[in-house]
């Protein structure tokens, strides 16, 4: 090769890597997960027989304005996302890998001239311990965030003590509280330093602070919470589900998540506790704000509340190259730990799958599934299900099943309303910088009988009079008949 030769194979390999990182840009990234949702996602059409060209192409004309004014990867995701709330409120995302670096240099530069509130904390410690009156002063923990909330004239500032985050540090104001005319709003500012605006400000006792879907916990000064609170705190905060007996006629169970990681503890608890269940008068169920999941992790509950068939109405899968995809993994792939009946099912599916692209494929035999047990247990006689707007998905399914029983009730609140559109697939972005989810499946109850949207309600309406560190209470006096 002649040495002439090497500075425009050089020029070459330039204007490629440029041409590439040209590719990353938020306008790129749009057009990306615009095409990737409109080819692939199952409630794309349904959501535009809903709501109509024109709004969508509105929508989309509005969006673009804001990705050509975006300038960094974390002014573009809250964009793209936004985006994709047009369709539904759940089962869509777009998620930042770990391992982006791209525009992470000028994004922590540009949080340089973050707001600040400098503050001597040792001084502010013996402040707040010599404090008699407590309010939203004092030390909080979010991980990864030590951060000190100051009163300032009539708001409430936050301000970063100690970071785990790169994209923050210390003496940056993280949050504010304002209580201006009556009313109590907050803003915290996430990871990337965006705003998220809330009207819902609460204490939970004297040592949690919720924000909007934020949680701050307390450490100085340090305050003792009374009884019922701290049992209430336990089941906020819970991981893995337990039971406790609250008094002779009633259990109670708290299951925080449904996810396939937890299914083994559920069925544990369970069979640990089969001989106290079949004994006992009342149960209750709280899975309040849950996590949604696997439908295999609450199958061992239903035995416990059957009273008769119950019936579960399947969904259908659109098959396109992508979506398709998902199902080979899981044929080919241990990764996923499934079972060789499961990997051999998967199998099937893939091949009915490719047989009818652009189609919506029902992979099982039956429109509607009949589960029937051979056991009618006497006891538990009354089952009350605490819910709230929290619960959605998987936590929806389990309702729908359960709500059959004759033995069951709910008492809450209407749940978040997203499980129409479901099985969520996440592939990565072109530049590998965030991962777009989408669903791959719709239910075969639409239109007849939604969910998304409109959440399922209770049967026993939980309202603002009724403390939610006295719901436990509640359902425990109504199925006692007190």
């Amino acid at each position: 090769m002649k040495l002439t030769q090497i500075p425009f194979i050089l020029l070459l390999l330039l204007c490629a890597n440029f041409a590439y990182a040209q590719t990353c840009d938020c306008e790129s990234n749009f057009e990306w997960v615009k095409k990737t949702f409109e080819e692939n996602d199952a409630g794309f059409r349904y959501a535009l027989e809903q709501k109509g060209t024109q709004a969508y192409e509105d929508h989309n004309k509005r969006t673009l304005a804001k990705v050509k004014a975006a300038k960094s990867l974390p002014d573009c995701t809250p964009i793209l996302y936004e985006w994709l709330k047009f369709f539904r409120s759940g089962h869509i995302s777009i998620q930042l890998k770990e391992n982006s670096n791209s525009n992470a240099t000028a994004s922590q530069t540009s949080f340089d001239n973050w707001e600040t509130l400098k503050v001597d904390v040792p001084k502010f410690e013996k402040y707040l311990e010599k404090k008699k009156q407590h309010d939203y002063e004092g030390i909080w923990v979010s991980e990864p965030y030590k951060v000190g909330i100051k009163k300032v004239k009539d708001d409430y500032i936050g301000f970063i003590i100690a970071s785990g985050a790169d994209t923050w540090k210390k003496d940056q104001v993280k949050l504010k509280i304002s209580t201006k005319d009556g009313k109590t709003k907050s803003t915290f500012y996430m990871r990337d330093h965006s705003a998220v605006e809330s009207d819902n400000v609460e204490m939970l006792g004297k040592n949690v602070l919720q924000l909007g879907n934020s949680t701050l916990k307390r450490v100085l000064p340090k305050l003792e919470d009374e009884k019922e609170m701290a049992d209430y705190l336990k089941l906020v905060a819970a991981k893995k589900p337990y039971l406790e007996s609250l008094n002779s006629q009633t259990l109670y169970i708290r299951i925080p998540s449904f996810r396939m990681e937890n299914k083994k503890a559920i069925d544990s608890l369970l069979l640990a506790n089969k001989d106290k269940l079949l004994q006992t008068e009342n149960l209750i169920l709280d899975i309040r704000s849950g996590t949604g999941g696997s439908d295999a992790s609450f199958a061992e509950i239903l035995p416990f509340i059957y009273t008769n068939p119950i019936r579960t109405v399947g969904v259908e899968f659109l098959s396109t190259k992508l979506n398709n995809q998902r199902m080979l993994d899981f044929a080919n792939d241990p990764k996923y730990g499934l079972s060789e009946e499961t990997m051999k099912w998967a199998k099937e599916a893939y091949g009915k799958l490719v047989e009818h692209p652009g189609e919506f494929v029902n992979l099982n035999e039956n429109v509607v599934r009949v589960e029937k047990l051979d056991t009618v247990y006497a006891y538990p006689k009354n089952v009350g299900i605490i819910i709230n707007n929290g619960n959605g998905s998987t936590d929806e399914q389990f309702l729908l099943a359960a709500k059959q029983s004759k033995k069951v009730k709910l008492f809450g609140t209407t749940t978040f309303g997203v499980l129409d559109i479901s099985n969520m697939y996440f592939v990565a972005s072109p530049c590998k910088e965030f991962e777009l989810g989408y669903s791959l499946s719709r239910s075969r109850r639409i239109p007849d009988f939604t969910i998304d949207g409109k959440g399922i309600q209770p049967d026993y309406y939980l309202d603002n009079s009724i403390p939610k560190y006295k719901w436990v209470e509640f359902v425990s006096g109504v199925l006692n008949g007190k």
